[in-house]
């Protein structure tokens, strides 16, 4: 029975059917670790698995995809279960292990979800070429029946999805992917792919992008995903890589994005640092904060604070702020207590 179901299974993941027509999904909680880095490791290089758990990351994704020869992809995927299945818990400086696997219109996903997801300590799996609902529909299927525990109604721990949107399809379906899957929890934005579908070339100001960019950020909003991944820079050297980096997370965290594909190691201190909130903008977060609870109190809606208007959405934003730096591990009691007697004016 279960190798008939195998079977099933892999036809439908080749022939891009889907098995989810009748399937209602559970209303599990899903949780997500804070990731403003998000870095790919190739799993055929046993020297970079090696060296992955000394990486200080929010999200360390080992690859399966691009950075894998089709030759190379029964190798990469059994050092990558090997090395998995050697650890003893997920490192304490990375907060999240995720794999990337292998396109769903490929021969390869079957076998890397199978190979991969029974794993303990895989947090989340990154789906490629994400074009419709249905290619997340049937990797939740697939998780459901190789990691049945972890995927039941009442599971705490199940694998999140992250997908990549790397086409004009995934982009006008956008909507019906981020409801594909109540195990969902980000979208990542793969320019270069992208920018092959569209048949444009990347410029320094992304002005090509514009429109998937805010149509990702956009629909994660509305869909409630924790996490939108922003492209990657693929500047990373000298003072020039250094810069457009900085301008490059300046930009999508203006934009919306909470994170940022990183490359190279040396681009992950200027990622977490950028998108990170700033000191002057925690302490002034707090202060919205304090005096809003005293102002909720006293009945009043919209007061001021050094001659700024603050009503509902501005002691929002400062209450996600404020929780956002706590994530970041910034010492917000401090503040608290600087500033506890501060009055809504």
């Amino acid at each position: 029975m279960a190798a008939k179901s195998t079977s099933i299974l892999r036809r439908a993941l080749l022939y891009g059917k889907s098995l989810l027509a009748s399937q209602s999904w559970c209303n599990c909680p899903i949780t997500w670790l804070l990731t403003n880095d998000y870095q790919p490791v190739p799993s055929s290089s046993p020297r970079m698995l090696a060296k992955s758990v000394g990486l200080t990351s929010d999200n360390v994704t080992y690859d399966l995809e691009d950075s894998v020869t089709p030759t190379k992809k029964a190798d990469a995927r059994a050092a990558l279960r090997d090395h998995l299945a050697g650890l003893q818990s997920r490192p304490k400086s990375i907060s999240e292990l995720a794999v990337r696997i292998n396109a769903i219109s490929t021969p390869y996903a079957l076998d890397d979800l199978a190979a991969l997801a029974p794993s303990p300590h895989l947090d989340a799996i990154v789906i490629p070429k994400v074009n419709s609902a249905s290619d997340l529909r049937l990797v939740n299927y697939a998780l459901r029946h190789f990691t049945a525990d972890r995927h039941a109604a009442a599971a705490a721990n199940p694998i999140k999805l992250i997908a990549l949107i790397e086409s004009a399809q995934a982009v006008m379906n956008l909507r019906e992917i981020c409801a594909a899957s109540p195990y969902l929890s980000g979208l990542v934005f793969a320019a270069e792919d992208f920018a092959l579908d569209l048949s444009i070339t990347r410029t320094p100001s992304l002005s090509e992008f514009l429109y998937a960019r805010s149509a990702i950020v956009t629909a994660a909003r509305a869909a409630n995903l924790p996490s939108t991944i922003d492209l990657v820079c693929t500047s990373y050297q000298g003072e020039d890589g250094i810069r457009r980096l900085e301008e490059e997370c300046q930009g999508g965290k203006a934009m919306g994005f909470n994170g940022k594909q990183c490359i190279h190691p040396s681009q992950v201190d200027a990622v977490q640092r950028l998108f990170a909130p700033g000191e002057r903008e925690v302490e002034w977060a707090v202060r919205v904060v304090i005096a809003d609870e005293k102002a909720a109190t006293a009945g009043r809606g919209a007061w001021t604070l050094d001659g700024t208007m603050i009503d509902a959405p501005v002691a929002g934003k400062a209450k996600a702020v404020v929780q956002k730096a706590e994530s970041c591990g910034m010492d917000v009691a401090s503040l608290k207590e600087k500033w506890k007697g501060q009055e809504p004016e």
